[in-house]
């Protein structure tokens, strides 16, 4: 069941698609928020990071190209481990950069300070 989801098994999903492609994608989401760049060049990129994973999976594992469901579910959670990565690197960014304005209150969230 899993696998026919997923387009190939567990173990290759969490090996290849988690660690090795997501790192790529949190690499991709830094770098776009170190950059000012917007949210949705991260979606882009991880769009493309997806069909690479489709691709690598059925040139390494024998997996299924065109698998929809799997395209499907491996750019979500490449697309959700960047965009994690570029709001926290963003909120970094921000409140690092402008200390008198900003204050970090978790890592995905600031708060603006009062001139009062």
């Amino acid at each position: 069941m899993l696998t026919a989801l997923l387009g190939t098994s567990p173990a290759i999903f969490i090996g290849l698609t988690v660690v090795l492609v997501g790192g790529a994608a949190i690499l991709t989401g830094r770098a776009v928020a170190n950059n000012w760049k917007p949210a949705w060049q991260v979606v882009a990129s991880c769009f493309g990071l997806a069909l690479a994973d489709r691709f690598l999976i059925y040139a390494l594992f024998q997996g299924e190209l065109i698998s929809p469901s799997g395209i499907l579910i491996h750019f979500i959670v490449l697309t959700a481990m960047g965009l994690a990565a570029w709001q926290i690197a963003k909120v970094g960014k921000l409140v690092n950069q402008y200390p008198w304005r900003y204050r970090r209150t978790s890592p995905f969230g600031y708060t603006e300070l009062n001139d009062a």
